[in-house]
């Protein structure tokens, strides 16, 4: 069988940052789980909320905790005056036991975001909308708001089919070995009546700026 490495893993250092920065030697297993079980309750928390959460990074510096949220509704996050912002730092510090900070980014073209392009393929899925006709909408989003390349891949029963199959679509110029080239992968599952669809999200923003690529 073919052997692969995850696109995110693959640019690592390179073109993509790590999603958790800190450093523990005794605690790191426990530290690690928090992590991952604290961005999985925050994503769904925020999933429902319609807010568009592509990523959440999380910063640890000595007992301070920084979780950078990068949506693309900032406005649904805050909350009116703030106070969702407040009422989310208030629920973090309380299960952490820490202090923590909260950091928005705003995502400024949702379109070629991958990861959010994957969820609002999922999404059309779900409400029973056709593969091939949300596919080809992604893409033309993506090209239009300036993606040098665009790939997609669902894969599972689709429409209904007795016999899971995959499909794709591709556009433009996608060189998924080329480290300066600025690749942006996205995954996400659509839940349908007939099981679960997997949607992949391949978007290539051109080359990256020379002073981001590590060699």
């Amino acid at each position: 069988m073919g052997q692969k490495v995850h696109p995110y893993g693959f640019r690592v250092v390179h073109t993509k940052n790590w999603k958790s920065k800190w450093f523990a030697k005794r605690e790191y297993a426990a530290l690690l789980h928090e992590d991952l079980k604290l961005r999985k309750e925050l994503k769904a928390k925020l999933h429902g909320l319609n807010a568009m959460v592509s990523k959440i990074d999380i910063e640890r510096a000595a007992d301070k905790v920084t979780v950078r949220i990068f949506t693309a509704r900032p406005g649904i996050v805050i909350g009116r005056k703030g106070a969702e912002i407040d009422k989310l730092r208030e629920d973090l510090q309380a299960r952490l036991k820490r202090p923590v900070s909260v950091d928005i980014q705003e995502i400024k073209k949702p379109e070629i975001d991958a990861q959010l392009v994957a969820e609002g393929v999922a999404q059309q899925l779900e409400r029973r909308i056709a593969f091939r006709r949300a596919m080809r909408k992604a893409e033309e989003a993506a090209m239009r708001f300036g993606a040098k390349g665009f790939k997609i891949k669902v894969s599972g029963r689709l429409n209904g089919a007795e016999i899971a199959r995959t499909e794709d679509y591709l556009s433009g110029q996608m060189p998924l070995q080329t480290i300066r080239a600025n690749v942006d992968y996205g995954f996400a599952e659509a839940r349908t009546t007939y099981g679960i669809i997997g949607v992949k999200v391949w978007v290539n923003a051109g080359e990256a700026a020379p002073e981001t690529v590590k060699r």
